[in-house]
């Protein structure tokens, strides 16, 4: 008979032995960044989190002898359902022991929960949407994640391909090098063309007048990431809420608008990696975690492009090559000389062609598991 239980979280003290069970995971892990306590409080918080508003999820931990050695949510996405005229639900904030049983244990609790909701598969991972951390690390382990990729240990992938989860697609993280870049002469010769041809106007974000930049931004963002596999659109409170959380550690600099006849065609959200700074913070801002992120931000040597989208009308025209020569000039002029490209999907040839012409190679490898329930 297992000696492990699995119940479902159903108080505060519970939840934070959800929240707190990596730091039992990754005790000697080098490369692990832990969360912010705060910033998981909230993501995880059923009636505050606007993403909430249109899913439903259940959190469950596994024990043994009374300690946590796992944990998974399982979750149903009305909005991605809606979209994409599928039943599939969700499973996410997947951590535990290298363990089978263990691991079979949460993904059953999942897959009942998923199942009686009348879905009929399970993805992810997810945490919660591929609008959060996203998809598991397949290759590329002994790095730090950059800021909001995820990271896990090696062992993952045997636990969930052994439950008989199947791969659905690849996400790719390319690496991207000031000088590679900047000596890619087909991406120079291009992007002069097509700002010649377009008459383009790339510029910053304006802090100044922060609100209706970003309404700027939700008028982009949706259309031009339609098309994409897995894409679920945004609401409006789910922008305003990762504005919030993000304001405070934008680069306004790398925060790009590209415009054609005063009007806004394309949008780059470039984040300097804080995960450099969030990993000595062992996840509490207080009492000195907000000193450190602003005495510590010089020492930043990395950023990751974390949305660049064109509106469809203007795709194919080049214009994705002069944000990225923007991006990388203006990252260069704040001390920035390596970025992550990520994540891209493993058919998005637009992309991928685009991460190849800057000479950026692929780094990591990420991965969205689904079986039927």
């Amino acid at each position: 008979m297992s000696n492990i239980n699995i119940s479902i979280v159903q108080s505060k003290n519970e939840l934070m032995q959800f929240i707190k069970l990596p730091w039992k995971i990754y005790k000697n892990d080098p490369y692990w960044v832990p969360h912010l306590l705060m910033d998981r409080k909230k993501i995880l918080d059923k009636i505050k989190n606007p993403f909430f508003k249109h899913a439903e999820a259940e959190y469950f931990l596994a024990k043994r002898n009374g300690e946590v050695v796992g944990r998974i949510a399982a979750i149903k996405n009305d909005l991605h359902n809606k979209e994409h005229k599928d039943k599939v639900g969700f499973f996410g904030f997947f951590e535990c022991e290298n363990n089978q049983e263990t691991a079979n244990m949460l993904f059953d609790s999942a897959n009942e929960w998923i199942k009686s909701k009348g879905l009929t598969s399970m993805r992810g991972p997810a945490n919660p949407s591929s609008n959060d951390e996203y998809a598991l690390l397949v290759d590329g382990f002994e790095d730090t994640p950059r800021l909001l990729m995820t990271y896990n240990p090696k062992y993952y992938i045997t636990l969930i391909e052994n439950y008989g989860f199947k791969k659905a697609k690849d996400l790719y993280a390319y690496k991207l090098e000031n000088q590679k870049v900047l000596s890619s002469e087909k991406l120079k010769r291009v992007q002069e063309i097509a700002k010649q041809r377009s008459g383009i106007k790339i510029r910053p974000l304006d802090m100044k007048h922060f609100n209706k930049e970003l309404e700027n931004f939700k008028d982009v963002y949706n259309k031009t990431w339609e098309p994409n596999w897995g894409f679920v659109p945004m609401t409006d409170e789910e922008i305003d809420a990762m504005a919030k959380d993000l304001k405070t550690i934008i680069e306004p600099s790398l925060v790009l608008f590209g415009e054609i006849d005063n009007k806004i065609v394309g949008f780059a959200l470039v984040m300097l990696d804080y995960n450099q700074v969030f990993k000595e913070m062992n996840g509490r801002l207080l009492p000195f975690g907000i000193f450190k992120l602003m005495t510590q931000k010089k020492k930043i040597k990395w950023a990751r492009i974390v949305v660049l989208g064109i509106l469809p009308d203007y795709q194919r025209k080049g214009l994705d090559s002069v944000f990225y020569w923007e991006i990388v000039n203006r990252a260069h002029n704040v001390g920035i000389d390596l970025g992550e490209a990520s994540w891209v999907l493993e058919d998005n040839e637009m992309m991928n062609r685009g991460a190849r012409v800057m000479n950026g190679e692929i780094y990591k490898t990420y991965r969205i598991y689904e079986k039927e329930v």
